[in-house]
């Protein structure tokens, strides 16, 4: 029992934690293509965290979907959770975790053989980055069992926060060069933020989630049972 809580604690946390990692370097991906500077702040030092928070959100997502994958709890086996949309526990939810770690594994390849592929293939292939943060929240919010934690509510908010203030920052800068273009992605997160807004209430903070989002009916009794990172 207490083997099966370990991973139960350690594939909430390190989802969390993954989750702030991904946000530290979407936002700077954000602040290097708007050539973001400060004398106090030079380049390489800003490119060094941008590779180590990428390098780390993808090790606690390898620890997030191990520890899930070992908890006997739900009926995860390790190709749901690289194989978008092909388990039985919450699919929907599930898949999106999937996609997001597949395109982040990409991205992280991609950038290892940078040299090899050219900066138009590189530079294409990492585009897909900004693709895994709103599949991670939405997993997030699907699947997690801490979704109605106060903490964990303050993270979303606070990484949702730094993203928005990330994207209006980026279009401000060079105003009104592209503008189409700038507009088209304020535009964007904003529908993904209004339609966030609309599907919360009645999803994962309305009642039954757990047997609306796909959880197998042999488990629904002992949902409310499993223990929450507090």
């Amino acid at each position: 029992m207490a083997v099966v809580k370990t991973y139960w604690y350690l594939t909430r946390s390190s989802g969390a934690v993954a989750l702030i990692l991904l946000t530290v370097s979407v936002v700077i991906g954000i602040a290097l293509i708007g050539r973001v500077r400060s004398e106090r702040r030079p380049r390489f030092a800003v490119d060094g965290i941008h590779r180590a928070s990428s390098l780390l959100a993808v090790v606690f997502l390898v620890i997030h979907i191990a520890t899930a994958v070992l908890d006997s709890f739900a009926p995860i086996s390790l190709l749901d959770a690289v194989i978008p949309f092909a388990g039985t526990y919450r699919p929907v939810w599930l898949g999106l975790g999937a996609a997001a770690f597949d395109l982040l594994l990409a991205v992280a390849i991609t950038s290892a053989l940078r040299e090899r592929l050219g900066h138009r293939a590189w530079r294409a292939v990492h585009w897909l980055a900004y693709g895994v943060w709103p599949l991670a929240i939405v997993h997030g919010l699907g699947t997690g069992s801490d979704v109605h934690q106060e903490w964990m509510i303050a993270i979303y908010i606070a990484c949702a926060a730094a993203f928005a203030i990330a994207i209006l920052v980026r279009v401000a800068i060079g105003w009104p060069d592209r503008a189409r273009l700038r507009i088209a992605v304020v535009g964007v997160f904003a529908a993904f933020a209004v339609g966030l807004a609309i599907w919360l209430p009645g999803g994962p903070f309305g009642a039954n989630w757990a047997k609306r989002a796909g959880t197998p009916p042999s488990l629904l009794p002992h949902t409310v049972s499993r223990p929450s990172v507090s």
